[in-house]
């Protein structure tokens, strides 16, 4: 698509619903700036956009935990959503329509497209929907049968331990929670029983399904563009065919997908069956028709300029020109790009335009995120320290491609960026033009010289690159030429020093045209910014006093004796003190503040015992060097039946057994008090290695993990497992 191409286009954009159990993390802010950068740009095309998202409400974790809160299901989400308006209007997230999975819209739109699967007539080759018997995980202490996401165990197919029931995090496998290895419920630690449920399936398998799904994920759009990206298209195009994995498995194409859940489940009841629910990935996309239905039902889009016909919802939707496109992240391509797109079109709807996948956020190099260790970024938290949400949107465009690739957040560079790109080398070219003008030429432009006019040119003369690197998402890219056409006028100013001109006999003409220069210029890189920097480009309309900027205006000037406003500044720097403030590690608790003392005194039972001022006898550097304390990576926990003191923790030391493969021990541990399971997997603990193997009721105990508690554990109670700072391996000895 040219840029001449781009125009008088309706789109109808979303972002991932987020999950209605907690308040919005980093993650979702960056996936609602991309999109709203995007939106913002398309609007400046003079594009009509409906941009709507809502609250993903249904599912057990829904109820499991409105139920731990003391409330019903819809006052629980109500609560979670009432907190949302402040992260979206606080970085400028320009959505039109907020909603609810759980809203009228949602359960009528779900219910119909169901009926439409179920339906289809024989000349359309009958229904995608089938009811099978089949064995499902129940939880015997919870008396519950377990959704996906409650059973964890080891992926069927690479082997990766701790993933969830339905698809495989590492390898992006799809399967059912009985062919997980080892499974456990996540609720309770317990091991699962099979027990037998009737559930309904769409038949994805159906050779119409895949032949529909092959050719829509490896296609192009109607505007010829691949409807994904080249790396998602590829990695999709794996789960179709039948093949040997790397471990020996054999992966065999598309399965039939099981949309249906039992009571009790917080959910949307499947027609013509009492007792059973959609799961929730099923009504969750439908989602974005019923805020976009929603919408349209409240007058928002009214009086359509691009297609008069599609004033109603229904129009809308079934019009030709109407593009669908969704932004998501990595982790869900499977139900955006498969799932989805089929149930739309079987149901008679139009599947989606494109889906533009990215990767994830880190921290510093890489870090995964987490707020215990200061490496986590809280939207609120950066919002009430007085950062500008501007120098996010700026940073997290000049990180952000076209491409599904993961992207870091460095303290360093982003103050280095912010501080040197958009105040060093933009908004500085305002300031270094604006007082000139307003002293000596009453804020009124002038004629640009011969000179000049190649600076002008030449940025002016992006505008059709700056469209479609917008249009194909590649914001990074777009900063970077931004910024080195900044760097173009910033060179000319230094060469034409207005600071000397204006001591100058004679160079008022000269100074009015290096001036006049700067701020054509800097009015043309705002409206290449604005997508971006939306609020700092209404500051520089009002500055400039001009109407609303668009994609358009680039290719024009104000011209001579245009009078603009008086300058205030309009970008603060980032303060280094900010960011460390952004950064701290939160207080915690007391008792977890460990010393070597409480390490010491928790597992080596034979020390002398300690008293109660928590004073142990002092011992020489040669009685601690016998302990061998090592870095373990905790790959596996689990309840121990008959138990309710006991973890049993599967632990990697960094050790291989005499044919070099990896080994782990077993190690028992008193802390099910203060711990579920599914909160160790994963993490990294310290361990006396050196320790006895010791025989118990339960099994060989091979060592044993440090935590400390308080002196008094009835008066403050609590158990707290070491867990070392990032970067340490299993097996380095702590020393």
């Amino acid at each position: 698509m040219t840029a001449n191409q781009m125009a008088s286009r309706q789109l109808f954009v979303t972002t991932a619903l987020p999950y209605a159990n907690g308040k919005f993390h980093i993650g979702h802010i960056m996936e609602y700036i991309q999109a709203d950068i995007w939106v913002r740009f398309q609007r400046m095309q003079g594009n009509e956009v409906n941009f709507v998202g809502a609250d993903d409400t249904h599912g057990a974790p829904i109820m499991i935990a409105a139920e731990k809160a003391g409330k019903t299901p819809q006052q629980f989400v109500a609560d979670i959503a009432a907190g949302r308006k402040q992260y979206l209007d606080g970085f400028h997230i320009s959505f039109d329509n907020w909603h609810s999975t759980d809203a009228p819209e949602n359960h009528e739109l779900a219910r119909q497209i169901y009926k439409d699967l179920r339906d289809l007539p024989a000349e359309k080759g009958g229904s995608l929907i089938e009811t099978k018997t089949i064995e499902q995980f129940f939880d015997p202490e919870k008396n519950m049968f377990l959704p996906d996401r409650y059973i964890k165990g080891e992926c069927p197919k690479c082997h990766t331990k701790d993933q969830y029931g339905d698809n495989c995090e590492n390898c992006g496998a799809v399967y059912a929670p009985t062919d997980l290895i080892n499974p456990f419920s996540t609720l309770s630690g317990a091991r699962p029983e099979l027990k037998n449920s009737e559930h309904f399936f769409f038949k994805l398998s159906d050779p119409r399904c895949v032949k529909y799904l092959e050719d829509w994920t490896q296609g192009v759009d109607e505007n010829g563009k691949p409807r994904l990206q080249p790396e998602v298209a590829n990695k999709v195009k794996e789960w179709f065919s039948v093949r040997t994995n790397p471990d020996g498995t054999t992966s065999e194409g598309l399965g039939d997908w099981d949309i249906s859940r039992d009571a009790p489940y917080f959910g949307i009841e499947i027609p013509d069956a009492p007792g059973k629910y959609f799961y929730v990935w099923l009504d969750a996309p439908v989602g974005y028709l019923a805020s976009l239905k929603n919408w349209f039902d409240k007058g928002g889009p009214k009086n359509r300029k691009i297609n008069p016909d599609t004033r109603s919802f229904d129009e809308y939707m079934a019009a030709a020109d109407t593009e669908q496109y969704h932004f998501i992240g990595k982790d869900i391509v499977t139900f955006h790009t498969l799932f989805w797109p089929a149930m739309l079109h079987f149901s008679g709807r139009k599947a989606p335009t494109n889906v533009f996948v990215h990767g994830f956020l880190t921290v510093n190099n890489g870090e995964k995120m987490s707020k215990s260790r200061g490496t986590g970024l809280d939207p609120l938290k950066y919002l009430s320290l007085g950062m500008n949400p501007e120098w996010l949107r700026y940073y997290l465009a000049a990180k952000l491609s076209a491409r599904n690739e993961d992207i870091d957040f460095n303290a360093d560079d982003f103050m280095a960026r912010v501080n040197s790109d958009l105040i060093g080398k933009f908004v500085n070219i305002a300031s270094r033009a604006a007082g000139f003008l307003a002293k000596k030429f009453d804020n009124k432009l002038g004629v640009i010289s011969e000179d000049g006019q190649p600076v002008i040119n030449l940025i002016s003369s992006q505008k059709d690159n700056m469209q479609l690197l917008y249009e194909n998402r590649d914001f990074g890219r777009a900063m970077r030429e931004t910024m080195l056409m900044a760097d173009v006028v910033n060179a000319y100013v230094d060469a034409n020093k207005p600071w000397e001109l204006t001591k100058k006999e004679g160079m008022e003409a000269r100074l009015h045209d290096v001036c006049t220069v700067c701020i054509e210029a800097f009015r043309l890189l705002t409206i290449y910014l604005k997508p971006v920097l939306p609020q700092l480009a209404a500051g520089v309309e009002q500055f400039l006093k001009t109407t609303p900027f668009t994609i358009q205006d680039a290719a024009a000037q104000l011209g001579a004796g245009h009078v603009i406003g008086d300058y205030v500044h309009l970008m603060q720097r980032v303060d280094v003190k900010q960011l460390d403030a952004l950064f701290e590690v939160p207080n915690m608790p007391e008792a977890s503040a460990l010393t070597a003392q409480a390490a010491i005194k928790s597992v080596a039972k034979n020390t002398p015992k300690a008293v109660d001022d928590a004073r142990s006898e002092i011992i020489t550097i040669d009685d601690f060097a016998k302990i061998d304390l090592r870095i373990a990576k905790i790959v596996n926990c689990e309840a121990v039946e008959g138990s309710t003191k006991l973890l049993r923790l599967t632990l990697d030391v960094g050790e291989v057994d005499d044919a070099g493969q990896p080994k782990t021990r077993n190690v028992f541990s008193g802390i099910a008090s203060s711990y579920a399971p599914v909160d160790l997997i994963g993490k990294h603990t310290v361990m006396v290695a050196n320790l006895a193997p010791r025989k118990m009721k339960f099994g060989m105990s091979e060592g044993m993990v440090l935590a400390a508690s308080a002196a008094d554990e009835k008066a403050q109670p609590g158990i707290y497992v070491l867990e070392p700072m990032a970067g340490a391996l299993p097996g380095m000895r702590v020393k």
